[in-house]
């Protein structure tokens, strides 16, 4: 979730906000993204071709504060859907601004002839649910809820989301403590229990552990596995992004039974362009993760640059290779490692104005055997900003 604080710099930004026909550089699938020279090196780049965009399926939005089911629609940070139903799961990250933590069904009309994406309606929308069955209590309060991302898990027929935690700072010194956390629900809201968190992810009112707006921001389910990735570098691990050096996060594994099995390092891109003027807002880091297999995974890597707006790529990693640093405290220092490998697969930038890409889901298989990809934008509540659903097709993708 981009800070609504740097939404609010109008008279420093220019964002234009123009609807034009996006087109895909498919000379980008196969370019590769340079790891960051440091303390961390890439795994070897696997033979295989990957995952390929084959083409654009077509582009729609939902109208700016829709209100549905006495809610106001927005913010929607998370999405993902029922491949036996078809219906779709879409998650607010709305902290009682408007209404309750909640999230959405829907339905999104692909052609499964000829891929045409053609529109997007919501069918219900669902209070989440604490333990104690009461409502997520509103921003600013104790075990406040900041939802980012959402998984349907067939197997169990329930939901999985992602808190991104909070904590106090310098700027908000009475924010209350909140840790991040993964929990299961039903798709009627009903809380059903968590996955365990590694204690090197824990929140805390010092400068160790993930720093704030930095939490849980994707979740992905694996054939046999569940990964989460935090939104940027915790606190041991260096410093956010800038134009001159990247920054490591860390994707965490579960089997499915919630043990952890490992976590690995993710190297985030220098920032794209500097900001503007050059002591401006910015911020970096991954917004989504979608598994391809147990070891593949799709990334969604945004950064919000004052002056220059967002900019967002489409990375592909493989797991295999990469060093497992579960155990260790800090990636700023110490013994080298190994990063995740990480290839360039779309991006996103251009021709159009970037919206705030950070929601990324398989959609239905397409019967010339491609896989269709669905990427989502929260748009902050924000009238400068649009709820948009881009739909590509793809090859390379799991069966």
């Amino acid at each position: 979730m981009i800070p609504i604080r740097f939404l609010e710099e109008e008279n420093r930004v220019r964002k234009t906000r123009k609807t034009t026909k996006i087109a895909v550089a498919f000379a980008a699938a196969i370019a590769f993204a340079a790891v960051d020279a440091g303390s961390s090196a890439a795994a070897p780049e696997p033979e295989s071709r990957g995952i390929r965009v084959t083409r654009f399926l077509g582009e729609q939005r939902l109208p700016h504060r829709t209100l549905f089911e006495g809610t106001t629609v927005g913010g929607l940070s998370g999405l993902d859907r029922d491949p036996r139903t078809g219906t779709w799961y879409l998650i607010s990250d709305d902290r009682w601004r408007y209404n309750p933590a909640r999230f959405y069904t829907g339905q999104l009309d692909i052609d499964p002839a000829t891929g045409a994406f053609t529109g997007v309606r919501l069918t219900g929308v669902t209070t989440l649910r604490r333990p104690d069955g009461s409502a997520y209590p509103a921003y600013g309060q104790a075990d406040a809820a900041d939802p980012e991302t959402i998984r349907y898990d067939p197997h169990r027929r329930a939901l999985l989301w992602g808190h991104e935690g909070d904590r106090p700072d310098a700027e908000r010194p009475n924010i209350p403590l909140s840790q991040l956390f993964l929990r299961w629900t039903s798709t009627g809201g009903r809380h059903l229990g968590e996955v365990p968190v590694p204690r090197n992810l824990h929140l805390t009112t010092t400068d160790k552990g993930p720093r704030r707006n930095f939490g849980f921001e994707g979740l992905a389910f694996a054939p046999h596995r569940i990964a989460a990735v935090i939104e940027g570098p915790r606190h041991e691990d260096g410093r956010p992004p800038t134009v001159e050096r990247g920054a490591p996060t860390r994707i965490t594994v579960w089997d499915r039974s919630g043990r952890v099995l490992g976590q690995y390092a993710y190297q985030i891109d220098k920032l794209p362009a500097a900001p503007i003027p050059p002591t401006g807002t910015t911020d970096s880091g991954v917004s989504e993760i979608l598994a391809v297999d147990d070891h593949r995974y799709l990334v969604l890597e945004r950064s919000w640059i004052e002056g220059v707006n967002y900019r967002v790529k489409l990375y592909e990693i493989d797991l295999r290779g990469a060093s497992n640093i579960l155990s260790r405290d800090s990636l700023s220092s110490g013994r080298p490692y190994r990063a995740v490998s990480k290839r360039l697969v779309l991006d996103l930038d251009s021709p159009a104005p970037t919206q705030n890409l950070e929601s990324l889901s398989w959609g239905p298989r397409l019967r010339t055997g491609e896989c269709t990809l669905v990427i989502g934008s929260d748009d902050n509540f924000d009238e400068r900003e649009v709820t948009q659903f881009q739909a590509y097709a793809v090859r390379g993708c799991r069966s």
